[in-house]
């Protein structure tokens, strides 16, 4: 009778069942590790982004604003947020920026240690220049007016002038304008006086002249003409006719006017409307800052600046930069992509990485199918020699004398069937293995039935053999 060894000779490995085990790990492994990768992508994608922002001195209306921003956007949940660093002024603001211990920072257009890769954020606010002089108290007894001795900036040679601030910018820029103005700067007396101390240099006999830099609205410059002219005189307003000259040649000052009753209606302070220059004090972040961090700040500065405004002063002054390629300091890219509308959306600045991830995704898969084609070739190789010894089996068929030997061939033949079902279900065969499995199957069952016939075999003999 032929045995199972005229299927699977003596020496050869029997055909493996497939390690469905092995496989679901690998898939579950294979699962994880696209789940995280999308997971942290979502997160670096999401999380909040935390920019630090050098901002002085302490108390000043600037460091109070930066600090209502960051709080707003706190409280917002915004994907930008401000991390404030408060400085002794906007000199050691523009010195963290340089020495990149700050992403952002709080200066004046015109300070002239300014980064060269700088570039604006948005305008904090809009500074203009006010000059005045004290026409002086009206003597005792008399009838007439005190006229003030300085009627203009060509007056301003051998007396002084007191200038609110202790920055050296405006010094810097008082010497400018005398010097456009056709008046040597060493003529003239400048006097650097601090905030809180205006009544003193109204009182100083040493100055005949004064100077602010603020906003048209800022009290500061309010309670400097105020104080003067209870001390000194109603102020004579003198104008910077040379505006416009200076404008054209320094590009970080504007030709500005002062319109009349602008620090008083009662008196009408000034009477009309004066020349002179401004200067924007400005949010500014190196070109090298993320373009995509920067457009998603401004948008939020401007989206919370409207709730600011009557809370904290300053506020309502908050203005776009220029994004003119010519300006002085032009606007960040970042800003100017907000401002300009071409700020990109979330698929254009993350497009590049989702068809990687996509590449990356495909070539895992395919590497996968690859190692699980190179795992399964020894299952393969067996089904393939057990395969190709069916044929001579159906020959084998054709010699059978008896009802046994039938029998046995047909039980080889069946646990060959389920060894090859355990492969295509681990996935080391594929469907058309099983097709060309099929055809030949179909051509043994048909070469048995031909021999139960030619031996007298009847189908019920057969089956009362194969249930025992």
């Amino acid at each position: 009778m032929p045995s199972s060894d005229d299927l699977i000779e003596p020496g050869e490995m029997p055909l493996r069942r497939g390690n469905k085990k092995t496989h679901g790990l690998l898939v579950l492994a294979t699962g994880l590790f696209i789940f995280a990768a999308a997971a942290g992508a979502l997160y670096l994608a999401l999380r909040p982004v935390t920019l630090r922002i050098a901002v002085g001195p302490a108390g000043s209306d600037d460091q109070r604003l930066v600090e209502a921003l960051a709080e707003a956007l706190t409280i917002g949940r915004s994907h930008v947020r401000l991390a404030p660093i408060t400085t002794a002024g906007p000199v050691d603001s523009v010195a963290l920026l340089r020495s990149k211990k700050a992403d952002l920072a709080v200066a004046r257009a015109d300070y002239s240690e300014m980064p060269r890769d700088a570039g604006s954020v948005a305008i904090m606010r809009k500074n203009v220049v006010v000059l005045w002089s004290s026409s002086g108290h009206r003597p005792k007894g008399s009838r007439k007016e005190a006229r003030p001795k300085i009627k203009g900036i060509d007056d301003l040679v051998g007396h002084g002038v007191g200038v609110i601030g202790r920055t050296q910018e405006n010094v810097k820029l008082l010497r400018m304008i005398l010097t456009e103005s056709g008046v040597d700067p060493e003529k003239v007396a400048i006097t650097l006086f601090a905030t809180n101390q205006i009544d003193e240099m109204a009182r100083n006999p040493k100055i005949d002249a004064f100077m602010t830099v603020a906003p048209i609205g800022s009290k500061i410059t309010f309670d400097a003409i105020t104080s003067t002219a209870r001390f000194r005189g109603e102020p004579k307003f003198l104008p910077i006719e040379v505006s416009e000259a200076i404008a054209q040649r320094h590009p970080a000052y504007e030709s500005e006017e002062i319109p009349g009753s602008s620090f008083s209606a009662k008196p009408a302070r000034p009477d009309d409307k004066i020349d002179t220059i401004g200067v924007n004090h400005l949010i500014v972040a190196p070109k090298s800052l993320s373009e995509t961090k920067v457009s998603t700040f401004t948008r939020q500065l401007f989206a919370v600046r409207h709730s600011l405004v009557g809370e904290v002063p300053g506020a309502e002054n908050i203005q776009k930069p220029d994004t003119d390629k010519d300006a002085a300091l032009p606007a960040h890219p970042g800003a100017a992509a907000y401002i300009d509308g071409t700020e990109r959306t979330f698929l254009d600045r993350y497009s590049d990485y989702i068809w990687f991830t996509f590449l990356l995704l495909s070539g895992l898969g395919s590497g996968g199918a690859w190692l699980r084609y190179y795992l399964k070739r020894e299952q393969r190789e067996q089904h393939l020699l057990h395969r190709n010894k069916l044929l001579p089996t159906i020959a084998k068929v054709h010699q059978a004398n008896s009802l046994q030997e039938l029998t046995a061939m047909q039980r080889e033949v069946e646990e060959l069937i389920r060894e090859t079902l355990d492969c295509y279900a681990d996935g080391a065969i594929e469907q058309g293995d099983l097709s060309a499995l099929s055809l030949i199957l179909e051509q043994f069952h048909l070469a048995v039935l031909e021999r139960m016939f030619a031996i007298g075999v009847t189908m019920p003999d057969y089956s009362r053999l194969r249930a025992r």
